[in-house]
């Protein structure tokens, strides 16, 4: 067997590990598949290509490109890369965006910032489970901040929420980030059971004040924060608060060395870790700051998310938001889950649905008796005019909910 390579990146800590596929792999054992990828890296490649649903080859990829010298893109759907991406002469990580509201888009991110905001990298001791596909921004700052503290990474790629939950409970999973979908469906998985859990992380979504009330409940003993990055933004800052949205002053102070400020209704942020710039060229800035295309408010002391700018509805010429009306069915009774989204309908151009999830025990008449008392203060465009009753909604591949098949 061919000795692994001497040298052990600075953001890794040698003691980590990872299993993955029933397969538990350390340092020595990447090490050998990253000496392998850098020898082939350094043999005349310009862009180095991994494909990002295994967490070991991303690993060893990683390294590998940093050693190499050579730009890595990370490949989540080998559908959607554009085939004239440019090259580069130094190190860096390109990403795709998942595509949930437009055609993916591939982002170039220095590393160094990429980096930038790692936390928990002092719980040596952690078991991070990964819920995130790896090769997305978000599964990304995982892996490495599990890299970087030398804990153990739980991948359970394919294994669907009942893996996870499966994964969980088998290797006693102490910290866990996911989006509030995900979370959702993973109470209803677990059941009656719980994972040693010391963090529990939310990202990828607003975090609604009923579901970090239930978090807060489940898991006692874990600390609870609700993050907000973007792929092109970086990571950007996180609540520990245990209250939805963030405080308005930081409209004025800012945050975590980023600025925030709102125009038109839509958040925008000037970050020191935002991308390099789009593969293909341009940036998503404007005079330096970001425009996120979330939708917020200020109420009383606190920002609020209420949508995005770009999921807006016109229903018979009344602008509506989706993701408003589903916060606000999230706050009813007996109401474990809410999907609200647009249909065509012949009359008014375009309706809201909605696909509701009971709590356990509660009954179909008593769940949409309250949808009808949560939305009747509505204008008549904003309430939903078909509710269905179902047992789950289905997640995309980014753990969101499925928004118009893109998920």
């Amino acid at each position: 067997m061919t000795a692994p390579p001497a040298w052990l990146p600075v953001w890794i800590d040698g003691r980590t590990r990872l299993i993955e596929r029933g397969e538990t792999l350390g340092w020595p054992q990447l090490a050998i598949r990253a000496g392998a990828l850098a020898e082939t890296f350094r043999a005349g490649v310009r862009l180095a290509v991994a494909d990002g649903n295994r967490v070991a080859t991303l690993i060893a990829a990683l390294a590998a490109a940093e050693s190499a010298s050579v730009p890595l893109l990370l490949r989540r759907n080998p559908e959607t890369v554009p085939p004239d991406l440019p090259a580069g002469d130094s190190f860096a990580v390109l990403l795709q965006t998942s595509g949930t509201t437009g055609a993916p888009k591939v982002v170039r991110h220095d590393f160094t910032r990429l980096r930038g905001r790692l936390r928990g990298t002092g719980d040596r001791g952690a078991r991070w489970l990964l819920t995130y596909e790896p090769a997305a921004f978000a599964g990304v700052q995982v892996i490495l901040t599990a890299l970087a503290a030398g804990a153990t990474l739980i991948a359970a790629p394919g294994e669907g929420l009942a893996g996870l939950a499966r994964a969980a409970l088998a290797h006693g999973a102490t910290h866990v980030s996911g989006t509030p979908s995900f979370w959702r469906a993973f109470l209803i998985a677990l059941g009656d059971a719980r994972p040693p859990l010391k963090a529990v992380t939310l990202g990828g979504e607003p975090a609604d004040q009923p579901l970090l009330d239930r978090l807060a409940e489940a898991f006692p003993g874990a600390r609870l924060r609700h993050i907000y990055a973007s792929t092109e933004a970086g990571s950007l800052f996180a609540v520990t608060d245990g209250r939805a949205g963030f405080p308005a002053s930081w409209l004025e102070t800012g945050v975590e060395a980023v600025g925030l400020r709102v125009r038109d209704g839509i958040l925008e942020v000037r970050s020191p870790r935002a991308m390099l710039g789009y593969a293909g060229g341009g940036a998503a800035d404007r005079d330096g700051w970001i425009v996120t295309g979330d939708l917020v408010a200020v109420v009383g002391d606190r920002v609020l998310f209420t949508g995005r700018a770009d999921g807006r509805v016109n229903v018979g010429g009344v602008k509506v938001s989706p993701e408003a009306v589903e916060a606000l069915l999230l706050t009813a009774p007996g109401v474990q889950d809410a999907l609200v989204a647009a249909a065509a309908n012949p009359i008014t151009g375009r309706i809201l649905t909605a696909s509701v999830v009971p709590m356990p025990g509660v009954g179909e008449a008593a769940v949409r008796a309250s949808v009808r008392d949560a939305v009747a203060a509505l204008e008549p465009a904003a309430r939903p005019r078909l509710v269905h009753v179902v047992e789950r909604l289905e997640l995309g591949a980014s753990g969101k909910k499925r928004r118009g098949g893109n998920g």
